[in-house]
């Protein structure tokens, strides 16, 4: 599946660039970042595909109510390990789903969308991407890690780019 082998290919970057950080580096606060961590941002990414596959079990989907585990901020090796975890359990067949969220902050009731599987497997690589471009500030400021000329940019960006350069 193409969405399948796209998520890996960022994951194997960023799994790259975390196993190039020292655990200080990774859970260190990032003035570039308002203080947050590189570990924060890679919790968030984990934590939205763990919502999706709690969500394609139930066939409900809701990104606000995750756990924000503490735990993966701070332990990059286990955070790998969850990278690994979710591409393993990605081969899914697509089917329906229902996005509960709330986007206005005066209303506590969540509204319901119908969406679907690889709908929301597109959305949490886009997501993933817009994060690790955040991650690349936090890395440039905190360390002397050659990262990857595309990690963080949208595939969108990387064709566009090779397309000027022609």
């Amino acid at each position: 599946m193409q969405l399948q082998q796209a998520v890996n290919t960022i994951f194997v970057q960023l799994s790259g660039s975390l196993g190039q950080l020292s655990p200080p580096q990774y859970s260190q606060s990032c003035q570039t970042l308002f203080n947050n961590t590189i570990g924060q941002h890679v919790r968030h990414i984990i934590e939205l595909f763990q919502c999706l596959e709690t969500g394609y079990l139930s066939g409900i989907v809701n990104y606000e109510k995750r756990k924000r585990d503490t735990l993966i901020e701070t332990d990059k090796e286990l955070a790998g390990r969850l990278l690994l975890e979710i591409h393993r359990g990605l081969s899914k067949p697509n089917k329906t789903l229902t996005l509960e969220a709330c986007y206005d902050e005066h209303h506590t009731e969540a509204i319901a969308i119908e969406t679907n599987y690889y709908r929301e497997v597109a959305y949490n690589l886009e997501h993933t991407i817009h994060h690790m471009a955040l991650i690349r500030v936090g890395i440039t400021e905190i360390s002397n890690i050659q990262l990857p000329d595309d990690f963080g940019v949208a595939t969108s960006t990387i064709k566009y780019r090779k397309q000027c350069a022609q």
